[in-house]
């Protein structure tokens, strides 16, 4: 029999998660559970300063595991950090690893896990066109991910990203085994977070659960020759949905409460889950146009440095970049599925009923506005150092990006133009 055209099946894998108020303490055991002698802590240098890693380090020793403290980890990594981190687990013959802090440090760690498990030219597992897009061979060794932000999912995902310096784009390393084997997720851990920073990570779960509630839907993807050969990324799917909905629906509720008051517990608690839900969605649906137009805007950075990021380079925060595209987005997206949009629209708190399916992308825009206003984002790429003369270098640090195909509506060298443009100033 002829296989059909089209995929008629999505995989659905995630890691463990615990989730509770102080479970970072309980690392120590789980890693003596699993016989681990020699692990690395890998973290940047801010957290290293801070409670959560002097925690896991304190768990560590009290159950009497041997570690060593990689604290050079990059905000927003390059191609060279993680070389660094790698040449230090190739070396270090490491049984696990333990990663704290915010998405840079546990895309960090699982590059590490799989160049120490898996010895290969750098470029051979990062995503084609830009690398080889060789798949992972085996497994990996454990990794346990403490996420200290509220925003990136990557504790539950299978994706490292990264940025090739020399090429001025930003790319990844796709695959199921990357994924850690434990999320610890404590909510305690992202009380250090300053306003900014929790406005970043939270606006990272939003353009997460909307681009993969809205991604094209995984039967329009082609049959595989094996299943084994099921993207990582593979489509809205009825699972994915449930996630992504759910977490904007915590973003929608907590995220104004998270970047105004530190101290709300709850709504930190709250963002943290969010993050969560929203990588378990996105882990498999994909994420789409938000992303992808994201990459150039980190790479191409000139002198842009946020409040509340302490670092020694020019950085547009991921969430950032993501969300500065976002209105042009799915006012550009919303014809292809409009009954989607207006779902997200609704969650963000938007009255629908008599609005006519041409126009939902505007009220999802629209709604979009409202909330990155409230939370300080900065009025489109203007004010983080674009201009109209970057506009060709964004579009063609975004064609290479796979994910855009992934969006429910094709998005070729003209459209992103446009998208750009619009996203120069947003009020």
């Amino acid at each position: 029999m002829a296989p059909p055209d089209h995929d008629i099946a999505f995989q659905m894998s995630g890691s463990n998660l615990r989730y509770g108020p102080g479970v970072t303490r309980e690392v120590g055991m789980d890693l003596r559970e699993i016989s681990a002698e020699r692990v690395l802590v890998v973290t940047d240098p801010r957290v290293a300063q801070l409670l959560p890693v002097q925690t896991v380090c304190e768990s560590l020793e009290q159950h009497g595991i041997h570690y060593d403290l990689f604290d050079r980890v990059r905000v927003e990594p390059s191609q060279q950090s993680f070389q660094d981190a790698i040449q230090t687990a190739q070396a270090g013959n490491y049984d696990a690893f333990v990663a704290v802090g915010g998405g840079s440090s546990i895309d960090t760690a699982k590059a590490a896990n799989l160049y120490a498990c898996w010895p290969a030219d750098f470029m051979d597992y990062v995503n084609a066109p830009i690398g080889a897009g060789l798949p992972v061979p085996g497994p990996l060794k454990p990794l346990i991910a403490i996420p200290t932000t509220a925003g990136t999912g990557s504790e539950t995902t299978g994706i490292a990203i990264f940025d090739v310096t020399e090429r001025n784009c930003k790319t990844g390393i796709r695959h199921r085994r990357l994924r850690p084997t434990l999320a610890i997720v404590d909510p305690e851990n992202t009380r250090t977070m300053p306003p900014l920073v929790a406005a970043s990570s939270g606006l990272d779960v939003l353009a997460h659960a909307i681009e993969s509630y809205t991604a094209k839907p995984f039967t329009q993807r082609p049959y595989p020759a094996t299943p084994n050969l099921r993207p990582a990324y593979q489509g809205s799917n009825p699972i994915s949905d449930v996630w992504s909905l759910e977490a904007l629906r915590l973003m929608a509720t907590n995220i104004v409460r998270a970047f105004q008051d530190p101290s709300d517990d709850q709504a930190r608690a709250q963002m943290i889950l969010a993050a969560a839900y929203a990588g378990m969605g996105f882990g498999t649906a994909g994420v789409h146009l938000c992303h992808a137009m994201s990459y150039p805007i980190s790479s191409l950075v000139k002198n842009y440095q946020p409040p509340g990021y302490l670092d020694d380079h020019a950085i547009v925060p991921h969430g950032i970049s993501v969300v500065l595209s976002a209105p042009a987005v799915f006012r550009f997206t919303a014809c292809a599925c409009p009954d989607r949009h207006r779902k997200a629209a609704e969650i963000l708190g938007a009255t629908t009923d008599r609005v006519p399916d041409a126009d939902i992308g505007k009220v999802l825009s629209d709604q979009l506005l409202t909330l990155m206003h409230t939370v300080d984002v900065p009025n489109g790429l203007h004010a983080v150092g674009f201009s109209t003369d970057d506009l060709p270098a964004l579009v063609e640090g975004t064609l290479p990006q796979q994910i855009r195909h992934l969006a429910s509506r094709s998005a070729e060298g003209d459209d992103l133009h446009r998208l750009f443009e619009e996203s120069m100033t947003l009020w």
